[in-house]
Order: structure tokens, then sequence, then C-alpha cells
């Protein structure tokens, strides 16, 4: 059985809890990045896709979310949001 590509991936990880705060982290110009969930009832889960964080931040904005540095500089993951639809 083929595996789904990273987009159809990350698709199926965000709609499981669409609405939670995500995360995303990977090496500079490493072709795979973690993606992580902070869940309310679901708690913290996290996945590794093959996408450079390029594509993880173009592929989490087609999802509807909004992704920025954190305000403290010693961090240098991505956090993500969902932008409300209007």
């Amino acid at each position: 059985m083929p595996s789904e590509n990273p987009e159809e991936q990350l698709k199926t990880f965000i709609s499981e809890d669409p609405d939670s705060h995500y995360t995303f982290d990977s090496e500079r110009g490493a072709a795979r990045s973690e993606v992580c969930r902070e869940g309310k009832e679901k708690g913290r889960k996290c996945i590794t896709l093959a996408m450079h964080s390029t594509k993880m931040f173009a592929a989490m904005q087609a999802q509807g979310f909004f992704c920025a540095l954190p305000m403290d500089p010693s961090r240098t993951h991505m956090e993500c949001r969902r932008m409300p639809k209007t």
C-alpha cells in the first residue's frame, strides 16, 4: 500500500483537531520537519513529515493557519494558529 504524500498526511493530522495550536521545526536545510499539535482534549502529538520547512510553512498557510516565530528569541520553531473565517 503506497503511503500518502506529505501534504495529505498533514491534512489528515490537522483534521483530527483543526482548532488546536500547531508548531513545526526542522534543522536548517533538512528535508524533514516535525509538526506538533497542542490539543486541548487530545494532548500533545507530533509527527515527522518529508517536507522542507519552507514547504511546511506554505502547506500550513494553505490549511488556513497563520505561522510566525515565537516572541522568545531563543526558540526557533514556528507557531501556527488557525485564522478565523470571515
